[in-house]
Parts: structure tokens; C-alpha cells; sequence
């Protein structure tokens, strides 16, 4: 199993790794301090795994674009609080599973070893709130005010997706056989759904949440305005 260990505390981190080296199943592959750190060795290594330290606070708009990016890489959330919220939330954000603040290192192990095999245990009382909240639709808040799914048509989902490429309105027009006006149109009410001002701001929300152009549809694209 080869695993990166994200912590903004070197002497944590560095005990994590040797705890996890001195296993033979196991191997850290690196120990970094932020989610660019993260993106930048998920980018460069084959990794099992991600270990990503909560209890500091973490970005968990960051996070899901992250695992939307590296959808076969679990992120294991480390030191979450059991607090119904709180498993609800990391779970919306991305995180495919979860190690609690008073585990031993021998439960950290044994977990990021089921969550490699596609499992995941949590006591019973987590295990309801989860049915309860996917059967009941339970409210619970967001990671983040920007990290609510903007209400955008088919259409504006793709005029978003090529913007976040760095198309013009002419070139995003020539690809989806439509006009300029009809494209800045589009634009206009991407900026007012994403509470933007400026299509630069656009540029950079989607490419770091690519998710956001295509919560308004799955599949190919049609060409149909």
C-alpha cells in the first residue's frame, strides 16, 4: 500500500512514515503540508492512498476537487471528530472514509487497509446518521458557501467548462455552434450563479473545482443549444 500523508506538522508527519515503513505492506511515498503539495505528488507517483490531517483544518472545497480529480485514489480523513456533521460534511466533500482522533496506530493501519479494499467500518450510531441523511435527505451545512452546486443549465455547464480552459467567447462559440452574443449571454449568468464579477474568476474557480462544469450533466456533449 502506498500511501501520501498530508500534515501541516513535520514531526507528526515524519512519525506517521516511519509507523507505516515499518510494515511490509506499507510504504510512504511522501509527507506534505498542504493540498498542493497533495495535487503535486498524486500528479507525480502511484498512490494507493491519501492520509489527510483534519484536525488542523482543511479546505474541503480543495478536497473534493481532488477526488474528483483522482477519483481511484481514497482520501482517508485523519483525527475527524465523530460528530454526525462533521462525517456528513467530509463525506459531501470527497473523503472515502475516516479515522477518529483516539484511534491507535494499529486502527489507522487496519482502516486505510479496508478503505484500499473498497470498505468502510464506523460504529453504529455514525452508521444510522449516514442512512439517515442519504434516506431522509437530512440538511446538514456545506463545507463551504462556495461549495454548493451552482444551478446551471446543460448549456452553461459547457460554456463554463471551455471558459475554464481559456477560450474566448469567440473560440467557445465556434465549439458549441453558437453565437458570440448568444455566448456571453451564457456568461452573464454563469458569473450571477457562481456570485462572480469577472470571467477571470470563473477561469479559476473551475479549474480548481472542475466539478462545477458538470454537475448540470453527465456523458457526451450534444451540440444542441
Amino acid at each position: 500500500m502506498d500511501i501520501i500523508v498530508l500534515t501541516p506538522v513535520r514531526l507528526f508527519g515524519e512519525g506517521l512514515a516511519q509507523c507505516f515503513n515499518a510494515r511490509p505492506d506499507m510504504c510512504t511515498l511522501a509527507v506534505v503540508s498542504d493540498l498542493a503539495g497533495l495535487r503535486y505528488t498524486l500528479t507525480t507517483t502511484q498512490a494507493n492512498i491519501a492520509l489527510i490531517d483534519v484536525t488542523q483544518g482543511v479546505d474541503l472545497f480543495d478536497v473534493r476537487a481532488i477526488s474528483v480529480e483522482w477519483p481511484d485514489v481514497p482520501l482517508v480523513a485523519l483525527g475527524l471528530s465523530e460528530q454526525r456533521q462533521e462525517v456528513i460534511r467530509c463525506g459531501r466533500a470527497g473523503f472515502a472514509g475516516y479515522v477518529a482522533r483516539d484511534a491507535s496506530i494499529e486502527s489507522l493501519c487496519n482502516t486505510l487497509g479496508e478503505i484500499v479494499e473498497g470498505r468502510l467500518t464506523c460504529p453504529p450510531e455514525i452508521s444510522g446518521c449516514l442512512l439517515r441523511a442519504l434516506f431522509r435527505k437530512e440538511p446538514a451545512s456545506e463545507p463551504s458557501e462556495r461549495d454548493s452546486d451552482p444551478d446551471l443549465t446543460r448549456r452553461e455547464s459547457e460554456v463554463l467548462e471551455l471558459l475554464g480552459q481559456g477560450l474566448s467567447n469567440k473560440e467557445i462559440g465556434e465549439k458549441l455552434c453558437l453565437s458570440v452574443a448568444t455566448v456571453k449571454h451564457h456568461v452573464h449568468h454563469i458569473l450571477e450563479k457562481l456570485n462572480l464579477e469577472r470571467r477571470a474568476q470563473a477561469m479559476r474557480r473551475v479549474r480548481d473545482a472542475p466539478w462545477l462544469a458538470r454537475t448540470a450533466y453527465s456523458g457526451e456533449r450534444t451540440r444542441a443549444s
